[in-house]
């Protein structure tokens, strides 16, 4: 994986703040409604005609979803996961999917996904013409490409979706929150500090980063090299969404108020070497629940042992597909690990090719395992397209 020069983390440029953090709270629910399709009317001078394309579109993806996922395949991971295991879930490589999260664990308090992608720039919704809004939903019902289906994305899809005028990202969030039952409360961007406590944005913050940035007619650049560059500022790269369960028919509304932060972040070696807040940030929460799933089996690679080592030292348990821990490193730190569904052999061709080891160690685990049924896919197939999972506890 290319390590781009770019810091989006960086805090060099921005002075101590005299105001509050930015308040996008309105955007997040306007980008509900708008891009994610939920409840509630339309603004008079949103394109309605526009808008109701695509969620008609949207809508009937999200209503297959939530009926293969939230409804059907609910009981076999209420399940699988542990009443014990902790409610803070930390999602290495899970790009725009908040989605699988919230299926596999409904309960959590705190979810944080890590990926490449920037979590883009809502204050767009708010000025888009008509002619960009129609563009803006149809390039982001292209680039979330299999989210409402499977789940995941692919490389290219999430590349692109860096150049919507929409912030892509955060409406793939928005998504996950409506198919799934709840509603965004709060939204705001932040930083992480050298000992990867997290620090909000203030209005002021933003504008001193954007006129930096345009003094140097400056970019932002993507976090893997090949990557399309954002088209927003890089102010825009780590998201917080606060949101609670919506109420159902016959049910108190939930009282609790749960938190989702995105973070924009290579996990390579090199870049973590570089760029240690994240790790700090993560260590801090303890021993969590992890998924890992989608991930081009980058834990695969010795390349990425730094992330690697952080899970396999904090993970309480973990659910992933054959792209999680391969099981040479969760023998060694002392784990178990338990098998669904069927695995012949990596999907992706230079997994295969350049990871014998580990494809061939995955394939005698799950003929060690006692076969156990899997009622959905959860991330990728294998070679033979067939769905597997995979369970990563302590012995």
């Amino acid at each position: 994986m290319a390590v781009s020069p770019a810091t989006p983390t960086s805090t060099a440029a921005i002075a101590p703040s005299t105001s509050g953090p930015a308040d996008f709270t309105a955007q997040a629910r306007l980008l509900t409604r708008v891009a994610a399709c939920g409840e509630g009317p339309l603004p008079p001078a949103m394109d309605e005609r526009t808008v109701t394309a695509h969620c008609a579109n949207i809508g009937k993806r999200m209503t297959e979803y939530r009926q293969r996922y939230f409804e059907k395949a609910r009981p076999f991971f209420a399940s699988l996961v542990p009443a014990a295991a902790p409610k803070t879930v930390v999602y290495p490589s899970g790009g725009g999917d908040l989605l699988s999260a919230l299926v596999a664990f409904p309960d959590a308090t705190e979810i944080t996904t890590i990926s490449l992608e920037l979590a883009g720039d809502p204050r767009r919704i708010d000025t888009l013409t008509r002619p960009q809004l129609a563009r803006s939903l149809s390039a982001l019902r292209a680039d979330i490409g299999g989210l409402l289906s499977v789940g995941s994305n692919t490389s290219l899809n999430l590349s692109s979706s860096q150049r919507n005028e929409l912030p892509a990202q955060v409406s793939s969030f928005l998504m996950g929150l409506v198919a799934g039952g709840y509603e965004p409360v709060s939204m705001r961007v932040f930083r992480l500090q050298p000992d990867g406590s997290v620090r909000y944005l203030s209005l002021e913050d933003i504008a001193a980063l954007e006129a930096e940035a345009a003094g140097k007619r400056a970019r932002t650049k993507s976090l893997k090299g090949s990557w399309l560059s954002p088209n927003f500022s890089e102010a825009f790269s780590n998201v917080e969404i606060q949101y609670r369960r919506l109420a159902r028919p016959g049910e108190a509304a939930d009282p609790i108020v749960r938190v989702h932060r995105h973070i924009a972040w290579n996990l390579s070696d090199a870049y973590l070497t570089d760029h240690p807040e994240l790790l700090a940030h993560l260590a801090a929460k303890g021993k969590v629940t992890m998924l890992t799933k989608g991930a081009s089996y980058l834990l695969w690679s010795g390349g990425f042992s730094k992330i690697r080592d952080y899970m396999l030292q904090h993970l309480s348990w973990m659910l992933s597909d054959s792209t999680g821990i391969p099981p040479a490193y969760a023998s060694a730190a002392g784990m178990v690990q338990e098998t669904y569904g069927r695995f012949t052999g990596a999907f992706l061709e230079g997994a295969e090719l350049h990871g014998q080891k580990h494809s061939n160690a995955f394939r005698a685990l799950w003929q060690q395992n006692p076969k156990r049924a899997l009622p959905v896919r959860f991330g990728y197939v294998d070679l033979n397209k067939q769905a597997h999972l995979v369970v990563t506890r302590p012995r």
